[in-house]
């Protein structure tokens, strides 16, 4: 090979998006996508119940955690998802809006999807070569050396798009993190998980919240079993939750929902403690400072933004204070929702023992409303055109 033909290792979405966006910027530069399975981009196909959830119409750095978000808000930005609608509809992929954002290919097929990049990769020159795993590649001065299991080649430079370690039958076993490991970059420690949580649109909450990270506990509850506790940082988002614990939780949730079980998830903000024990700390508290406010006493225990939601929310909802149990069906829109005499401003010395009760349990056991997961391909469609725009400039070279 020339030095300054391009190895893609890879055709997934953002190995595809990568090859075409350079042989679209610049056609003189040759690259070769190779792919371990034989016929690749199996997690295209499964995606989104096979209809492939391409993208999502409100995307942001809120979306992805990790890293700094400056540096995705960049990346994001120089494919915008208006962008993104127009490239798949040009390569013959309409795209609709469903629920939440969701956009879908107009013939709710994945495989439409994965054909149409196929398709594309043809006519721009691009080279497919599936059926060759790449077990190692190894940096010298000018070149890449790119071995595979049907024999060698040598490169300019090489894209690892590989997927992470989620779906091990797809190709995403973590076998590219320990190439690009062995070249010499730093990797942050992989996690199980899959993708933010939605939650229900009437659950204004999470929109209040927007941006506020804090330390939880997430109960993923099986048939009404708790299966797991997980327990770190929670972020709410204008969508629902992200953050380290929800990503991890989703894969819980969708094993359980995909299996027909009925899955839930509540929040404990006391993360380690029962009921009993939060409730005595607040009985305590009363009889220590009877005028402090209820707001101030609950922003001892989480952010000042929580504690103002979760009083509005519960002066607007009924919570049953049986033991093993939130709020109420009518809290989530299945009845009548009364006032509470919950007020921010109420002394402890005045806060009635039901609704002192009442916010306890929601300390310990707020339910989240969850709908779905949000997951889509945005940030593979982003990164590949960043990649391919930089190698066919010749900026790039790993």
């Amino acid at each position: 090979m020339a030095g300054d033909d391009v190895v893609v290792v890879g055709a997934g979405a953002a190995g595809l998006a990568t090859a075409i966006f350079l042989r679209r910027a610049n056609p003189s530069r040759s690259v070769i996508v190779l792919d371990g399975a034989k016929k690749p981009g199996a997690k295209i196909l499964i995606s989104g119940g096979s209809r492939c959830n391409v993208t999502n119409i409100n995307v942001t750095e809120r979306d992805f955690w990790g890293g700094r978000s400056t540096i995705v808000r960049r990346i994001l930005r120089a494919f915008p998802v208006d962008e993104t609608i127009a490239f798949f509809r040009e390569i013959g992929v309409p795209l609709h809006e469903e629920g939440d954002g969701k956009l879908f290919p107009d013939s709710n097929r994945s495989r439409d999807v994965l054909d149409a990049l196929l398709r594309e990769l043809s006519r721009v020159g691009g080279e497919l070569r599936p059926n060759r795993r790449v077990v190692d590649v190894v940096a010298d001065d000018e070149e890449f050396a790119v071995a595979t299991t049907s024999g060698d080649l040598r490169a300019g430079a090489v894209v690892l798009a590989t997927g992470g370690k989620s779906l091990p039958k797809t190709g995403s076993d973590g076998g590219g993190l320990e190439i690009a490991h062995r070249l010499g970059h730093t990797i942050v420690p992989t996690t199980p998980a899959l993708a933010p949580l939605l939650l229900a649109d009437d659950d204004a909450m999470h929109r209040e919240l927007t941006g506020v990270a804090h330390d939880v506990e997430l109960a993923i509850r099986v048939d009404g079993t708790i299966a797991i506790r997980l327990a770190g940082a929670m972020l709410w988002t204008h969508f629902g939750v992200s953050g380290p614990v929800a990503l991890n939780a989703s894969r819980h949730w969708l094993r359980a929902a995909m299996h027909g079980h009925a899955a839930a998830v509540t929040v404990s903000f006391h993360p380690g403690r029962d009921f009993a024990d939060v409730d005595g700390e607040w009985t305590r508290l009363a009889n220590d400072h009877p005028r402090m406010t209820v707001h101030t006493a609950l922003a001892r225990f989480v952010p000042a933004s929580v504690a103002s939601a979760l009083l509005r929310t519960l002066r607007r909802s009924v919570l049953d204070t049986r033991e093993g149990h939130g709020p109420s069906a009518s809290a989530r829109g299945g009845g009548a929702p009364r006032e509470t005499e919950m007020d921010k401003s109420t002394p402890l010395a005045h806060f009635a023992r039901d609704d002192r009760r009442r916010l306890v349990r929601a300390l310990v056991e707020w339910p989240l409303p969850i709908t779905g997961t949000r997951g889509h391909f945005q940030w593979a469609w982003c990164t590949g055109r960043v990649a391919g725009k930089a190698l066919a400039s010749g900026a790039a070279r790993t």
